[in-house]
């Protein structure tokens, strides 16, 4: 991934975005679930077409598992991208129990708005 690339996390709006330029050039779309135990639940990634291949989405997964590991927390990935990338990557991406990811997929079934 290019150096002049920061990642924010933007909790409240629910979006892991990676600025360069003073542009958003990426973003995982996510949630928090509560229940049955605290998670981050990505449901989305995406990249704009000009910065697709240099690595963006990979970074946006890692550091949502950075994030993850850092609050003690667990991610319960519902998007596509993310399950790839955690399943390429298990030292650093812990596998959510089946439960979690069904409440997470029960939760977004329930609350689709936003997403």
């Amino acid at each position: 991934m290019s150096d002049d690339i920061e990642i924010r996390d933007d909790r409240p709006a629910g979006r892991l975005e990676a600025v360069g330029g003073g542009e958003v050039v990426g973003h995982i779309q996510y949630f928090v679930l509560e229940a049955p135990e605290r998670a981050l639940v990505p449901v989305h990634t995406i990249v704009e077409p000009a910065h697709e291949g240099k690595g963006i989405a990979g970074s946006l997964a890692r550091e949502l598992y950075t994030i993850a590991a850092r609050e003690g927390v667990v991610v319960a990935p519902l998007c596509p991208y993310v399950v790839k990338w955690a399943e390429r990557h298990p030292d650093e991406a812990p596998a959510a129990a089946p439960e979690l990811l069904r409440a997470a997929k029960e939760w977004l079934r329930a609350h689709p708005e936003g997403f």
